[in-house]
């Protein structure tokens, strides 16, 4: 009679054992939190900081490897583009002169010009950032930084990114979406000489300037990681990477009103800075420049545009942009060629001439290696010729 009974006790207790440990496993799997936040690099100056985060979901991707094949590549990068945000949460960003209560947008991003009561030391200032709204009983903890370039910085760099520092194709769509969708960060290739050239803008006349760069993208947020970690593998200067929401509304269709709103953001931020902007003639670069230039008569040094298309000399937006650089005392060099941009450079003393030869040797080098790709959409043919608008620079002394 007790036999049954010693079996169902010891079948309960069974029951019991595994319902704990389905408890336990249930417990460690929500004290994990499926939301992180994510800092991003912003800015400060003038009496203000830009912070920059997003919290989501934590999709545990792996760190890109050149040996990564398409299939794997193509993964990660839809988990990066399916990653579910966290709305409307609440971070606490502790910042040296006393915390801030942040809140996030629809989206999970946090985007905020915070007021500082004393300025930040110059270089990279780590933001420690805090969710407690997560669901969990400890915050999720995260690092933003800002960049607080130094009394030293002669100018600035404001710099586009796709076909301009990183080969992209955006001119051909199925390519570019070949590039973003099967490639990663230790794939992706950069035009040949960028990284040398960056960096001698960076380090400047004196060699240790400080000049700050920063990089203004319409890529989505979800391609930070990749952006960032590209640029750290190519050797290319970190600063603060301003990317944008691709949302479903009609807004992400308005790329030059981004881009003008970012660029207009930094040079209010720095008003006795000169900048020296960057970009490419695929895309709108050239109408969005010309209007910086023309409205900002005296902030742009020069406007460095990179031609990736046959003809970018013939292009009404460059033409414009000439005659604007003209009217506005400013300069411009239209060019596929990195070397073109660094001599102009040097000839009005922005960078050190012994640079040219390390931007040389690494063009040549990149060039070697099978990182020069022809301009998206164009076959192989000879170069398109290189334009220069400055009335104190004969043409032939960037050839």
């Amino acid at each position: 009679m007790t036999g049954w009974r010693d079996e169902l006790r010891a079948l309960a207790a069974s029951l019991g054992s595994r319902l704990k440990e389905g408890a336990n496993a249930l417990e460690r799997l929500v004290d994990r939190d499926p939301y992180h936040i994510v800092g991003y690099r912003g800015y400060a100056g003038n009496g203000r900081a830009l912070l920059l985060a997003r919290v989501m979901q934590n999709e545990e991707l792996p760190d890109p490897d050149p040996s990564h094949s398409r299939l794997r590549n193509l993964v990660a990068m839809l988990k990066r583009l399916e990653s579910d945000p966290l709305p409307f949460a609440q971070v606490r960003a502790r910042l040296p002169d006393g915390d801030r209560e942040l809140i996030a947008d629809d989206e999970g991003f946090v985007r905020h010009w915070v007021a500082l009561d004393l300025p930040l030391e110059p270089g990279w200032t780590p933001v420690l950032l805090e969710l407690h709204d997560s669901g969990t009983r400890s915050p999720r903890s995260g690092r933003a930084l800002c960049l607080t370039p130094p009394a030293s910085a002669a100018y600035g760099i404001i710099s586009d990114m796709d076909d301009t520092v990183l080969q992209s194709h955006v001119t051909d769509f199925v390519r570019a979406a070949r590039m973003v969708l099967l490639e990663n960060a230790r794939t992706r290739l950069p035009f040949p000489g960028v990284a040398a050239f960056y960096r001698a803008l960076e380090e400047g006349r004196t060699g240790g300037a400080g000049n700050p760069i920063f990089y203004v993208s319409s890529s989505p947020w979800n391609l930070y990681d990749v952006i960032e970690e590209f640029l750290e593998a190519q050797q290319i200067p970190a600063g603060p990477l301003l990317l944008r929401d691709w949302d479903l509304g009609p807004a992400v269709l308005r790329n030059a009103a981004y881009k003008s709103g970012v660029i207009l953001e930094i040079l209010a931020t720095y008003p006795s800075l000169p900048f020296i902007l960057v970009g490419d003639s695929g895309q709108e670069d050239p109408e969005i420049y010309a209007d910086i230039v023309a409205n900002h008569p005296g902030r742009i040094l020069a406007v460095y545009i990179r031609s990736v298309r046959k003809h970018p000399e013939d292009s009404p937006a460059i033409r414009d942009l000439a005659e604007r650089v003209s009217r506005a005392g400013s300069t411009l060099v239209l060019a596929d060629d990195t070397l073109a941009a660094a001599r102009h450079a040097a000839a009005h003393g922005w960078i050190r001439d012994e640079t040219l030869r390390d931007i040389g040797e690494e063009k040549r080098a990149d060039e070697g290696g099978g990182a020069k790709a022809p301009a998206p959409g164009v076959e192989e043919e000879p170069a398109a010729p290189t334009v220069v608008v400055d009335p104190s620079l004969e043409a032939r002394e960037l050839e």
